[in-house]
């Protein structure tokens, strides 16, 4: 992840980082030694006492300590369950295996106790109820939907159950990946398809937006051949419902479904509602020629509809910024107005394609070319977390495949694990960027109504793939961070061709020089003047050591002089934000170029080896990244 700058850097001591990766280590080995040994059962009432006293102790602590940033163990991982539930085996509690992956199996759960929520994670204790036995359960990163069934207390389900230790090195029924755990289907088959329509037009007018959609769901699933009508209106129920949850691509394929087709007036009312419904999640996706189609169908059955014209007139807009045509100012005025950082914007992409890098794997190249200065790519985040959201988050992970210790943003992968398993339709142009961990590959599998997705496929592409895009001062602990598709693609070079822009989650890049046809684009993941400094990061982070021209001329002078040369940065740095560019510090700031001007051998860094030590000032000055200068 290309991270800001924040108000505080992360410093951790020897033995804070000893502690981290030894009790990770620890927990693993143990987990290794009881591998394959049974469950021993727990008398329920014990663990009742135990989550009912953790809830009462954390009602008594207050709000949780942010200043501490919680520590995550990375490293054993496993892909998700992408088996439909009625191929797998039910099993009872007592069956379980101590760190084991029950593959094949199920079980039946259903929570009765608080649900206690921890920093990376909650956890709280289910009960089965054909035996009454109890056991743990600690759920990781919990999206809404997962957190809805275990506050509600419903009947739930989860597919190959992962048994192990907590960090505590109690046994505990432990769920990653989200589409493990789903909503139990009814046994009962008393009830038909209309009784579970009403049921969920109950819970949608008490904005119990789960509970509607699992009532729709399963209202879906027993309706007969006879009740078509009911399923049409379930269909259409149930996409306005998946359109208050974010779940679009459902939302889509609901409002679909629900049309009739019929020609009485009250048929083409209801289906004048599906096609605006779905008309809605087709724009929301991003998916403009089909809105465009969507609205267009239904005004043809209510002409004059305000709502379908609105939605037109946005689409003129969206189809315009297809071609590279974008009021920023406008943008910008709505964004501090709203206080909103999301843009109702097109992404402008169309004069770049994926292709294969020499030796980098994949990298984005021109179709046409470009003037400096000119902009080659508008796109908006994917999916984006900010400072001031509680989504915004960030963790220390430990990870086991490499010993190393990183700043990971754990908000923002929670928050793409959220986007994926709301939008089936999403997973395949994100599962398909880089990232070590390859999992079940970006084919998208979707069993029991919900995607099957990998969270540690997740937290390897975040990793790879994310930017900061806070301001200077914001706490690292909530850094605003989001995910870009294509522009993920951009390699890396310390002397970039383009530059980067932030306006609230759009990402605007630049050329800094003419750019021709064919040629790759590149920017810089880690712009520190420093070799030393900028060499370590590129490593820790995305895991290559650059061998650029500058970076080869720069590994033959001395590591002194890389620190003369930091020491000078630094010291314009305090300068420039002391005050205002008034004579003095003007003067300041000259000698100090000057003095670092020194430093670089001018037989070696001229028009075409840039000296990063002064790029990084005049970036400081002009508050850009220098490269204009260059």
């Amino acid at each position: 992840m290309q991270s800001t700058k924040a108000s505080q850097a992360v410093f951790m001591t020897p033995e804070e980082s000893e502690r981290v990766r030894n009790t990770a280590k620890q927990r693993w080995e143990r987990c290794r030694d009881l591998q394959g040994e049974k469950r021993v059962a727990v008398e329920p009432k014990s663990l009742s006492q135990e989550v009912v006293g953790a809830d009462l102790m954390a009602d008594m602590s207050g709000p949780s300590n942010d200043d501490k940033m919680p520590a995550i163990a990375i490293g054993s991982f496993y892909p998700p369950c992408v088996e439909s539930l009625e191929d797998l085996k039910p099993m009872k509690l007592s069956e379980l295996q101590m760190e084991t992956h029950h593959r094949g199996n199920y079980l039946s759960l259903k929570c009765n106790a608080p649900v206690i929520q921890a920093a990376a994670y909650c956890w709280t204790v289910v009960e089965e109820k054909s035996t009454g036995e109890a056991e743990r359960l600690q759920v990781y990163l919990p999206i809404s939907r997962l957190k809805y069934i275990l506050d509600e207390g419903d009947d739930f389900v989860i597919k190959e159950p992962y048994y192990t230790l907590n960090d505590q090195g109690a046994p505990t029924i432990r769920v990653d990946h989200p589409s493990d755990m789903i909503f139990a289907p009814e046994q009962d088959d008393s009830r038909r398809a209309t009784k579970w329509k009403d049921l969920g037009n109950a819970a949608l007018k008490k904005q119990d937006l789960w509970k509607a959609h699992a009532c729709y769901t399963q209202g879906l699933a027993k309706h007969a051949k006879s009740e078509e009508s009911i399923a049409h209106d379930i269909h259409r129920n149930r996409s306005h419902v998946n359109l208050l949850l974010a779940r679009f691509s459902e939302a889509k394929s609901d409002g679909l479904a629900a049309l009739t087709g019929r020609d009485d007036p009250k048929a083409k009312e209801l289906d004048s509602k599906a096609y605006f419904r779905a008309g809605r999640a087709a724009y929301a996706l991003a998916e403009f020629d089909e809105a465009r189609r969507l609205f267009d169908e239904q005004l043809k059955l209510v002409p004059g509809d305000k709502d379908a014209q609105t939605y037109l007139k946005w689409l003129e807009t969206r189809e315009e910024e297809l071609d590279g045509k974008y009021d920023f100012d406008r943008i910008g005025e709505r964004m501090h107005k709203t206080g909103r950082p999301r843009a109702d914007v097109a992404s402008f992409t169309k004069h770049t394609e994926v292709r294969d890098s020499p030796g980098a794997g994949r990298g984005l190249f021109a179709t046409k070319d470009f003037e400096r200065a000119e902009v080659v790519i508008v796109e908006k985040a994917f999916c984006s977390v900010w400072g001031r959201e509680p989504d915004a988050w960030t963790a220390m992970t430990y990870d086991n495949r490499d010993d190393r210790i990183r700043v990971a943003a754990a908000g923002l992968r929670k928050a793409v694990v959220e986007e994926l398993s709301n939008n089936s339709s999403e997973v395949e142009k994100a599962m398909d960027l880089f990232g070590d961990y390859k999992s079940i590959g970006k084919e998208v599998i979707v069993k029991d109504g919900e995607p099957a997705i990998d969270v540690f496929q997740v937290h390897d592409i975040v990793s790879r793939n994310a930017f900061g895009v806070g301001q200077p001062e914001e706490d690292i602990r909530r850094i605003s961070t989001a995910v870009w598709i294509r522009a993920a693609y951009v390699n890396h070079a310390c002397v970039p061709n383009v530059r980067k822009e932030h306006m609230g989650d759009l990402l605007i890049l630049r050329a800094t020089r003419k750019i021709k046809k064919g040629e790759e684009l590149f920017h810089s993941y880690d712009e520190h003047p420093d070799h030393a400094t900028r060499e370590a990061a590129l490593m820790t982070t995305w895991g290559f050591k650059c061998s650029c021209r500058i970076c080869k001329v720069e590994e033959q002078e001395d590591p002194a002089l890389w620190k003369k040369r930091n020491d000078l940065v630094e010291e314009a740095a305090v300068v420039i934000q002391s005050g205002p560019a008034d004579r003095v510090r003007k003067a300041k700031i000259a000698r100090i170029v000057d003095s670092i001007a020194k430093t670089y051998d001018k037989e070696v860094y001229n028009k075409d080896l840039p000296r990063l030590g002064i790029v990084k000032i005049y970036g400081m000055i002009e508050g850009t990244d220098g490269w204009e200068r260059w």
